[in-house]
């Protein structure tokens, strides 16, 4: 809330650089402001009572604005990669499926491991239950199991994450 938007009697003021001007009445805290040619800013509305700044509102949503882009440019995003997987897999195939999961996790991403079941290959979902364990102790090392293998309609679906 800015200037005429603040309705409360009384307001803890504070001066553009920092200082205490002391609690007074929110129309004489206008009127500082507007002497100095600045703004009134509720800062802390839930404080007893609230506090409010004499700062020019421009500039002040400007600072907030960047310390918003600078703290999203700090943050790590994480992205779920799928590796997919048939029952019938070869051993070849399936490091060669393992060493990219190695890639992906060493990377910080999270992986889906996901088994596919066609037509009559849902007779053996025990089958597919083994090879996803014998995926996961590929990885073992750097690898934990954030939720592990379980049903999802014809596939059969595990995620792993990096070990800390």
């Amino acid at each position: 809330m800015i200037n005429e938007q603040i309705r409360d009697r009384e307001v803890r003021v504070v001066g553009e650089d920092g200082e205490q001007l002391g609690i007074m009445s929110a129309k004489d805290a206008m009127k500082m402001a507007r002497e100095s040619e600045k703004d009134l800013v509720k800062i802390a509305p839930g404080a007893k009572p609230p506090v409010c700044k004499i700062i020019d509102y421009g500039k002040y949503r400007y600072e907030l604005a960047r310390k918003e882009k600078e703290a999203k440019k700090k943050q790590k995003v994480i992205d779920v990669k799928e590796i997919r997987l048939s029952p019938n897999i070869d051993e070849n195939d399936l490091n060669t499926k393992a060493n990219q999961a190695r890639k992906f996790l060493e990377k910080g991403n999270k992986v889906k491991v996901s088994l596919r079941f066609r037509g009559r290959e849902m007779a053996h979902i025990g089958m597919g239950k083994e090879i996803l364990n014998h995926f996961y102790e590929k990885l073992e090392e750097i690898a934990v199991i954030d939720k592990p293998a379980k049903m999802e309609g014809r596939s059969m679906v595990m995620f792993l994450s990096e070990k800390r």
